[in-house]
């Protein structure tokens, strides 16, 4: 499996995690459990620095932002 392949699938994992987290985050608002919806806040963060990151490694080397 080419990198390329790998880290779209990757993307695709992480997005379900994104989605699964902000379920859970929003029980946790309800049920007024503020540790924990912090935990799921900091967590959803690191799921999308994440995307980001495997989504900079799939483009073209000349259209990535230099950081």
């Amino acid at each position: 499996m080419s990198n390329k392949k790998r880290s779209k699938k990757g993307i695709e994992s992480l997005e379900k995690q994104i989605k699964l987290h902000e379920e859970k985050l929003k029980q946790a608002k309800e049920k007024e459990n503020i540790g924990l919806a912090n935990y799921y806040e900091k967590e959803i963060e690191h799921f999308e620095q994440a995307k980001e990151n495997l989504t900079r490694r799939i483009m073209p080397k000349l259209k990535r932002k230099k950081s």
